[in-house]
């Protein structure tokens, strides 16, 4: 019998199964290097290529490990891998290109979120529990959708830099510096006081786009 999975998925400190954990790792690993590798591809893809960037088409999870992003995994069940560097002088459209980028990585985790969602079924035509999968499925969902907090690094914050003006750059600079620690603070926020100004908006449609790939 398939279990439940709760959305966002978050490890219960107060009953933490050793069989959970390992797999909760395994899957924060492939979700965020998946999520970097797709950045790098269109990185280069867009004019921004280059050889032997240590955060490029590697597929190593220790290169794109992120102490805060790892934290919001933990913490709230989607996160952020390392910020892959970005040479806008390549791009043709700075602020788009840079934005395209950042939004490959959420795109990216949706694909495999279907994918997987295509093993679920196979797995469940011949009895055996996908929990694993349905756990990858999940916080691939919930890392894309979650993208759409407008906050850096996150593709939502992306798409505010994008936005700002050339004269805004200083601004633009304390946006992306600060914007780690504000979703962190966020997140922790939610977890003392229950409350999130995202998450009934968020939540939802985490659930929605899930169930509906889930089947």
């Amino acid at each position: 019998m398939e279990e439940a999975l709760p959305l966002p998925y978050i490890l219960d400190p107060a009953h933490l199964q050793f069989d959970a954990v390992i797999s909760f790792i395994v899957v924060v690993v492939i979700t965020l290097t998946i999520n970097a590798e797709a950045q790098a591809f269109m990185a280069a893809l867009l004019g921004d290529s280059r050889t032997g960037a240590k955060d490029r088409f590697h597929f190593n999870f220790l290169f794109h490990l992120d102490i805060w992003g790892t934290v919001c995994y933990l913490a709230g069940g989607f996160g952020w891998p390392r910020p892959m560097s970005v040479d806008e002088s390549k791009f043709k459209y700075p602020g788009l290109y840079t934005f395209l980028t950042r939004l490959a990585g959420p795109v990216a985790n949706l694909l495999l979120a279907g994918i997987v969602g295509s093993i679920v079924a196979l797995m469940k035509i011949v009895e055996f529990n996908p929990l694993v999968f349905v756990m990858l499925l999940g916080v691939n969902v919930t890392t894309a959708v979650y993208n759409l907090i407008p906050l850096p690094p996150l593709a939502g914050g992306a798409l505010v830099s994008a936005l700002m003006p050339k004269q805004m750059d200083k601004i633009k600079w304390l946006f992306n510096l600060i914007g780690p620690y504000l979703i962190v603070a966020i997140i922790m926020f939610e977890r003392i006081k229950g409350e999130l100004p995202f998450k009934g908006y968020l939540n939802p449609l985490v659930v929605a786009i899930f169930n509906y790939i889930k089947g």
